[in-house]
């Protein structure tokens, strides 16, 4: 099944059973902000056709933003925890093993950007799948992380759902 399938699948499939939205969003949103998952996981292209779905159906967008900052948020929390938890022997577990230059990356990206650095690592897919790992691994504050990985979760789940949701409607208007 190629990419296109698998978002239009997923757009579908939220459009008919709109009750599973919320959750499907946390989920993807989750997965694409987990370490491991995130680099198997095209959540990326399925969520901003989540974000068309609203605009175009009227689906209601704050329950679905407010899944998507959840997710994101607790799969880069997972990510940290690991990080504190396993420490370099991260590198040891597949999908990593298959990236052996992904946590390298996003350690030079850590310690030359620090906490800013987690935020800003959200908004790039191989960032986003080593920085909330590589700073548990160099024992970043808990509290300094968890504020960049709320902050950078609200923006994330804003720019990712936000431009089809709005910019469709404000689109309509204009034509």
């Amino acid at each position: 099944m190629s990419l296109t399938e698998i978002t239009q699948a997923t757009v579908a499939f939220i459009r008919e059973h709109e009750a599973w939205g919320v959750p499907l969003v946390m989920v993807l949103a989750f997965g694409e902000s987990l370490a491991f998952i995130s680099l198997l996981l095209p959540a990326t292209v399925i969520l901003l056709g989540v974000g068309f779905l609203i605009g175009e159906s009227g689906i209601a967008f704050w329950p679905l933003w407010l899944a998507a900052i959840v997710g994101a948020f607790l799969g880069d929390w997972l990510s940290f925890w690991i990080g504190t938890r396993l420490g370099h022997r991260v590198s040891n577990y597949w999908p990593l093993t298959r990236y052996p230059d992904l946590l390298p990356r996003g350690h030079r990206f850590f310690e030359r950007w620090g906490g800013p650095g987690v935020f800003v690592g959200r908004f790039s897919g191989p960032l986003r799948a080593s920085v909330p790992l590589v700073a548990g691994i160099c024992e970043m504050p808990a509290l300094t992380f968890q504020i960049a990985n709320i902050t950078s979760a609200i923006i994330w789940a804003t720019g990712i759902l936000a431009p089809g949701a709005f910019g469709l409607r404000w689109l309509q208007q204009w034509m």
